[in-house]
């Protein structure tokens, strides 16, 4: 497995645009607005970065679940929006401070991230960012069963927690501004304290759990949001196309070649016992049999009507029901039996053996080797 070295960058990005949001609030009660020179800084300074708000998000996301996610010039131009907020910021320092030398953008003595063109427009270019990452995490959920063999203890709570933090910032500030529609005397400056200090709660929340929960990524891809029906996967030689959701109902019709492989892998599962490597990869079956990924992923969803993770499973629930018949639960836990069989965690064997046997590991043990049991 591979750590992600680039998303604590991207949180701490994201962070940093979360507190200079709410950066004016708390300078401004400082009395920052009252006394110059503080007053310029406050005027002319750009706080609120709202159009990096989302892509640091979106960006975060993806390197979290993706260890071949890096910024290249193609997704740069997702910045975009924010760097041209930035030069009209700039066009409004010269033209006041250099070129005038007086008042001129700013002459009715309001703050230009506060106006309601920005803000709206902000909020709305966030929730097109939070709707791409959500569909980012979906479409990862969705293929990860399909290329390792520990896909259930991926569930990466915590980048639902994370969304769903950033969705209660989102509904804060709609609900803010609908209450203002009809109660116009809560939309001053002072009243809108509430809506920062929760924002700023929420933030901390996401800083503090956000650096304690070490994720790590496993298998490097690519999709498409608007067409993701196949990903691309890559390995250390090839990149291989792999359905999403490729439809696993076993084909008496697959072609010859398919049977082949189809042998190929059972004699490699049987001989060789990959499933005892809790972090077995479908590149790792299909570089033991020199067989393209994409084709393995084929013949296991089409051949055997299941995903490359309950293939496996299946295999480790059989070796775990061996080891009941052999007596191996007055020696070791169930868990102990669990480990020596593939499985990397006591729910993962827990769901995947109830699926597989339609019983719990204790209720078939029990029934088929009623011996002594080890817990």
């Amino acid at each position: 497995m591979e750590t992600s070295t680039v998303a604590p960058k991207w949180l701490a990005l994201f962070l940093l645009f979360c507190s200079l949001y709410i950066a004016p609030w708390m300078l401004g009660f400082a009395g920052w607005y009252d006394n110059q020179p503080y007053r310029d800084i406050m005027f002319y300074t750009p706080f609120r970065h709202i159009y990096f708000i989302g892509p640091a998000l979106y960006f975060y996301v993806q390197s979290l679940l993706n260890p071949k996610f890096r910024l290249t010039r193609k997704n740069s131009i997702h910045f975009l929006p924010g760097i041209l907020y930035l030069m009209y910021n700039a066009v409004i320092v010269v033209t006041d401070k250099l070129v005038l030398n007086k008042y001129y953008f700013l002459a009715d003595g309001s703050d230009r991230d506060f106006e309601t063109w920005y803000s709206v427009s902000g909020v709305v270019h966030m929730f097109f960012y939070l709707a791409a990452s959500l569909r980012y995490y979906k479409i990862y959920r969705d293929l990860m069963p399909q290329v390792i063999s520990y896909s259930d203890t991926l569930t990466f709570k915590w980048i639902r927690n994370f969304l769903a933090a950033f969705v209660t910032i989102l509904l804060l500030s709609v609900v803010y501004d609908t209450v203002t529609l009809f109660y116009p005397e809560m939309a001053g400056y002072t009243s809108r304290w509430w809506f920062f200090f929760f924002f700023a709660i929420i933030t901390a929340y996401i800083a503090v759990s956000g650096y304690s929960n070490t994720l790590r990524t496993t298998v490097p891809f690519d999709v498409s949001l608007l067409a993701p029906e196949k990903a691309t996967v890559y390995t250390d030689t090839e990149e291989n196309a792999i359905p999403i959701k490729e439809a696993r109902v076993p084909d008496t019709g697959i072609d010859e070649s398919l049977h082949i492989v189809k042998s190929q892998i059972s004699a490699y599962f049987d001989e060789e016992r990959p499933y005892n490597d809790p972090e077995l990869t479908l590149p790792d079956v299909a570089g033991a049999i020199d067989v393209p990924v994409a084709v393995v992923s084929k013949a296991i969803n089409k051949g055997f009507g299941m995903n490359f993770n309950d293939y496996v499973n299946r295999y480790r629930v059989e070796a775990v029901k061996k080891a009941f018949e052999k007596g191996d639960q007055q020696k070791q836990t169930l868990l102990g039996i669990a480990f020596n069989c593939g499985f990397n965690s006591k729910a993962t064997f827990n769901r995947a053996f109830k699926k597989h046997t339609g019983q719990s590991p204790r209720e078939y043990m029990l029934e088929t080797a009623p011996q002594s049991v080890t817990e």
